[in-house]
């Protein structure tokens, strides 16, 4: 299966294990809690849809590489403890605690959280004196005689053996104790998870073109070469950050992360003729409606690539517009609900003691996700977003000498100042959407490149949260044709398909 439908079921799971009778019993027992064993290429995603699923589901996480593990980091060490057995006094080894049973241990007195998931990686790449450990941890849930907590899944993950040398077969006493899942690489699954990601609009443009260029894995007389999802990710936000210091990313800078030179080469020229495109195609032009007729006629002519190309700079302009919109709009759903707890507790306290508890109250929730590892980082971005607004409130009442009385309505009035920046932002965000649609209506008419736009937005985490929050009247009315033709090319399939098979009777 995908990743997408590998965090599916991982999540079922976890909700399966974590749920209980009437009585308050696991409606599966612990013994019969299968650990996840999620095999897959290396890059894939597979560390982060844990964090995803920590987050999404609330539980904390402990995540581990094992293969960074000594016997007695993950067991414990050795100590001589005096035990008496049939009345004669015997010395007996003892273990101290695992250090990885005292971190799941440590999260759970931080954090209040008594449900988790642990998760171990790479973990048929254990050392030869860790393997016998790891195997009964596997099967029992122990480390030597300490057991882990009950409400905590154990999820592993590992490489096939084409991927790593290193790697070693479970037995089938081990294999028939856990719950394997194998997941293999999918570059739609990816481009929807990158475009929520924000991932830059060259990489996922190129890759729409050159999609066998996504995930390889290839050896060389020269030795191992690759390129993976998470190298791409990681190009990104290396690109992301390289534009923003006004830095150039050369080809050896996109060969340390794509490790593939051919493909490194290949990506490199594209983002030369990305960087080309915008300059060329005025793309600021075109979403604020004032392009000229040569650009028009310069994208009518140009190769199908190239517009490709050109259609994906226009579609991560309106991508990252949208999710502007979006933060924004989630910023104000939450600045809504702290400005209804102040206006609760406002009677009991100082306006600017009440504010000060809001903002502990969101700082300590901010450190609580960060230690259960589960703080991505537009969550934690949100947090610190609504943190400051709420520290600035407190302060503009400080600073003018606002009276309990009149505190209120002064923040309900600055709160709306939040109110009035996201519809502006959907305004202006709205104007783009249908400047681009009146762009490629007059270059392409309607062809399939417009069909391409189209589906794109909708499968677009942000762009299809936009049009579905703040409308465009352009992509309802081609979206509308486009199911039309579908419907109209399914109904034309049929009757051929009826046709077809009544020729057969006659012939019969």
């Amino acid at each position: 299966m995908n990743i997408k439908q590998a965090k599916q079921e991982i999540t079922n799971t976890l909700k399966a294990y974590l749920a209980r009778d009437a009585l308050g019993n696991y409606l599966i027992p612990p013994i019969r809690q299968r650990p996840i064993l999620l095999m897959g290429p290396p890059g894939i995603g597979k560390t982060q849809i844990m964090e995803q699923i920590a987050a999404e589901t609330g539980v904390g996480l402990v995540a581990y590489t094992i293969t960074h593990h000594t016997r007695q980091s993950a067991v414990g060490l050795p100590f001589i403890e005096k035990r008496t057995y049939g009345g004669e006094e015997f010395s007996v080894t003892e273990y101290t605690m695992s250090e990885i049973l005292a971190s799941v241990y440590r999260l759970m007195e931080r954090t209040g959280l008594k449900e988790g998931i642990l998760f171990l990686d790479e973990i048929n790449c254990v050392s030869e004196t860790l393997a016998p450990m790891m195997l009964q941890f596997l099967q029992c849930k122990t480390f030597g005689n300490q057991r882990l907590p009950e409400g905590w899944l154990i999820a592993a993950a590992g490489n096939p053996p084409e991927y790593n040398r290193s790697v070693r077969d479970f037995d089938v006493v081990t294999l028939d104790r856990v719950k394997r899942i194998d997941v293999a690489e999918d570059f739609a699954v990816w481009k929807e998870y990158a475009r929520g990601r924000g991932v830059h609009g060259a990489v996922v443009s190129y890759l729409d073109i050159k999609k066998d260029h996504f995930y390889r894995v290839e050896t060389t007389a020269e030795g191992l070469e690759f390129a993976t999802a998470r190298g791409w990710e990681d190009l990104s936000e290396l690109i992301c950050a390289y534009e923003k210091l006004g830095l150039r990313v050369s080809r050896e800078v996109v060969g340390q992360y794509i490790q593939m030179p051919r493909i490194a080469k290949d990506f490199a020229n594209y983002l030369e003729l990305y960087y080309k495109y915008q300059r060329t195609y005025h793309v600021e032009d075109i979403l604020s409606g004032t392009w000229q007729p040569i650009t028009v006629s310069e994208l009518r002519s140009a190769p199908f690539d190239e517009k490709l190309s050109v259609m994906g700079l226009v579609l991560s302009r309106l991508s990252g517009e949208a999710r502007n919109t979006r933060i924004q709009d989630a910023l104000t759903t939450a600045l809504h609900a702290a400005l209804t707890e102040f206006k609760a507790k406002i009677g009991e306290a100082e306006p600017q003691t009440v504010l000060a508890q809001l903002i502990w109250k969101r700082q300590e929730t901010l450190k609580r996700d960060r230690e259960a590892g589960r703080q991505d980082r537009e969550r934690r971005d949100l947090g610190q977003r609504e943190i400051q607004a709420l520290e600035g409130y407190r302060q503009r009442l400080s600073a003018e000498g606002i009276s309990p009385a009149e505190a209120m309505d002064a923040v309900r009035n600055w709160f709306q100042e939040e109110v009035d920046r996201r519809a502006a932002l959907g305004a202006e965000t709205g104007a783009m959407f249908d400047n681009a649609f009146r762009f490629l209506e007059e270059t392409f008419g309607d062809s399939q490149e417009l069909v391409i736009f189209v589906t794109e937005i909708t499968a677009g985490y942000d762009a299809s949260w936009f049009v579905e929050n703040f409308g465009c009247e352009a992509y309802f009315r081609h979206n509308r044709e486009l199911l039309f033709d579908d419907t109209r090319h399914r109904i034309r399939e049929e009757i051929a398909a009826a046709r077809a098979a009544e020729q057969e009777e006659g012939h019969d």
